[in-house]
């Protein structure tokens, strides 16, 4: 054979050349025989030490601005010697982990030694980032040794060292670093990461918020390269968020538009924009990009997209669990919450409710679910309306309505927009329940028609507002044609036509046309009784009217009118607390009614003993204040000084006060609160 070697004898080897091949006496077996190499002395032991000035960081610190407190919780947590110290930066995708791990690394180059990077977001990335290290250590092991034999050398050396810093960047799964970290007895790890829990035991975990404001601003200006119109807005439309502002900057410095002009895009086209990313920038350092990643990794846990598609259409902080039961069973919504808690696409407060990056929303309202998942946010919100606080379910219902703007609404979004205005009205802000019922009445009649039952709804309410702007003609001329479009439709005794028919009474008294009023709502009363029964809703609104008819009755002529309105009354309230209770809404509409009548017989103590029955035994919902009890708390304590028993009313009126400017705006507490101003003048009464 070549290179003049020759087998032999029975079963003898020739060896030729390098041994590449080695070859048998008898010639029947072949056998292959790698080359052999020849490593140098230096890489047969690891360094003691690592070469001065070992650094390896990404250049992300120009960009950074702020983070002042969580800087400075670094500096803290890394401060101490002995044993190995882990630290794991958390937050959403795109807060800007990352280029805090650089900026604080960037400033220890003097302290440690390696400072180095690797990106570890899986296990293959970790195996290949300790090879390069292992490289950096000991460059003549490069083409030696193979990429697990080079990890494994890189894990050895830092064992064994201490005073270096590793990142390790952008970590999934705290299984993928777990077996690194038990090895380790020194030195420092520095992890970020989406993942907020599965830390314990092995880091401390550090969570990182969105940018304060004006650090925003300065992020986009000096990526945009100087100041720029309505820039504050536009940081503020993406959330404050790090990776979106940058986004922003860049592709508004790009393409030469406003930061006005991009807002109007976010707004129309907010999944494709937020997939954009600068000429020569990192593709897969978009918000989208790094967010489906997230849900990738989720696809196993699918009421977890569900979740997100929902929690779209509400307000972002201040998500009630419960209204997301109905979306499995308890184990399987817990399951969700926690995974997606776990990936910091939400955040779960101690209080029981969720919160959501309004950026994370607006990517999931743009889906191809949007809809369904629209409709399926409005029926939550309305199944638990009950089991929540006023001021809870009018955050999250105004919320929804406001990201239906623009789309074509149904027939709950329509009625939520009356039933927000209601709320408004409750707390007596007028202007706002009318600018709600105005918008209501005119989606009404453009996607549901003048001759719907939804409309009718609106109809009635915008007509209210329109009797409290001054507007009677206007509000008058929408419940008479409501009325008769109401019997042409639905009939005489629909439902529909005599709640119509009540909404026209009541506008009749308040404008003081005290016998048509009257007289309709007694027609009301009757038909609805006769067609409906006596428990009906529709009923029990008239017989109401009835009352607050008769009332009026007798402010109007009190020496006429007054004994028979607090008959007719009477015997509404007794019929009411014999059927449904004393404490029954129905019964306490009819008490307030009664005790106005009495204030203006002269009665104020059968007055103040009426009106403290209609408050007795009434709880406001949890987290929320019960508006109908402090007016009616307010009133007592107005009866109280026209009695002259001003002690008793200083002693109900000082903690009301407090109430009074929790509940209402600032000018509706003043206004109330101006009436309690006798009882607290150095002249009063003792």
């Amino acid at each position: 054979m070549s290179g003049g070697a020759e087998a032999s004898g029975e079963r003898s080897v020739a060896a030729g050349g390098s041994i590449g091949q080695a070859i048998t006496g008898d010639g029947v077996v072949a056998h292959y025989v790698e080359k052999s190499l020849a490593l140098p002395p230096e890489a047969l032991e690891p360094p003691p030490q690592a070469p001065p000035g070992m650094v390896n960081l990404p250049e992300r610190t120009r960009l950074f601005v702020g983070r002042r407190t969580e800087l400075a919780r670094l500096d803290a947590a890394f401060t101490g010697a002995g044993g190995v110290v882990v630290q794991a930066v958390h937050g959403l995708g795109g807060i800007g982990k990352s280029t805090l791990a650089a900026k604080w690394a960037a400033g220890r180059t003097a302290s440690y030694n390696p400072v180095w990077w690797i990106t570890a977001e899986t296990p293959g990335e970790l195996e290949a980032g300790l090879a390069g290290l292992a490289v950096a250590l000991q460059p003549t092991l490069r083409d030696v040794l193979s990429q697990e034999a080079l990890a494994e050398r890189a894990v050895q050396w830092l064992a064994a060292q201490e005073g270096w810093l590793l990142v390790l960047d952008n970590v999934s799964d705290p299984a993928d670093v777990r077996p690194l970290l038990a090895r380790m007895t020194g030195g420092r790890f520095l992890i970020t990461t989406r993942r907020a829990s599965g830390w314990h035991g092995i880091a401390e975990p550090l969570s990182i918020d969105v940018l304060e404001p004006a650090e925003a601003v300065e992020l986009f200006e000096r990526i945009y390269g100087g100041p720029v119109d309505g820039s504050q807005e536009l940081c503020g439309e993406l959330g404050f968020l790090p990776l979106a502002v940058e986004q922003a900057a860049a592709y508004c410095a790009e393409a030469r538009i406003t930061a006005r002009a991009y807002r109007k895009l976010l707004a129309r086209y907010p999944e494709r924009v937020l997939a954009n990313s600068a000429e020569g920038g990192d593709g897969e350092r978009t918000i989208a990009r790094v967010w489906q990643m997230t849900m990738d990794r989720l696809a196993d846990t699918p009421v977890a997209e569900d979740i997100l598609l929902i929690t779209a259409w509400w307000a972002p902080d201040g998500i009630p669990r419960e209204c997301l039961a109905p979306l499995g069973d308890e184990p399987e919504v817990m399951e969700a919450l926690r995974r997606l808690a776990a990936h910091s696409m939400i955040s779960l407060r101690e209080d029981g409710t969720i919160s959501v990056h309004r950026l994370v929303q607006a990517v999931s309202r743009a889906g191809e679910d949007a809809a369904e998942a629209r409709e399926m946010a409005a029926d939550l919100l309305n199944d638990c309306a009950e089991d929540m606080a006023d001021t809870v379910w009018i955050t999250h219902a105004e919320a929804l309505t406001e990201h239906a703007r623009g789309l074509t609404p149904d027939q709950f979004e329509i009625l939520l927009t009356v039933g927000i205005g209601n709320w408004y009205v409750t707390r007596l802000s007028y202007a706002r329940a009318a600018e709600l019922h105005e918008t209501a009445m005119a989606l009404a009649e453009r996607f549901l028609g003048p001759r719907h039952e939804v409309t009718l709804i609106a109809c009635q309410a915008l007509a209210q507002r329109c009797e409290e702007t001054g507007d009677h003609d206007r509000g008058m001329r929408l419940l008479t044609d409501g009325l008769d479009m109401a019997g042409a439709v639905f009939g005489p005794d629909a439902p529909q036509t005599i709640e119509a028919r009540t909404a026209l009474a009541e506008l009749k008294l308040q404008l003081g046309d005290l016998e048509g009023g009257l007289s309709l709502a007694e027609e009301s009363a009757r038909r609805a009784e006769h067609a409906l029964g006596a428990d009906a809703p529709e009923t029990l609104n008239a017989q109401v009217m009835l009352a607050m008819g008769w009332q009026l009755t007798a402010q109007s002529d009190p020496a006429r009118h007054t004994m028979r309105a607090a008959t007719e009354i009477g015997r509404l309230l007794t019929g009411a607390t014999r059927a449904y209770g004393v404490s029954s809404d129905h019964a306490r509409r009819l008490l307030w009614e009664l005790g106005r009548v009495h204030e203006v017989a002269g009665d104020l103590a059968g007055a103040i003993r009426l009106t403290e029955q209609y408050i007795e035994g009434r709880s406001a919902p949890p987290g929320d204040s019960d508006v109908r009890g402090l007016l009616a708390r307010h009133r007592v304590v107005m009866l109280l000084q026209q009695a002259g028993e001003l002690p008793r009313a200083r002693e109900l009126a000082v903690p009301l006060l407090a109430e009074l400017e929790q509940a209402f705006d600032a000018e509706v507490a003043a206004r109330l609160a101006a009436h309690f101003a006798p009882l607290f003048t150095p002249d009063a009464g003792t």
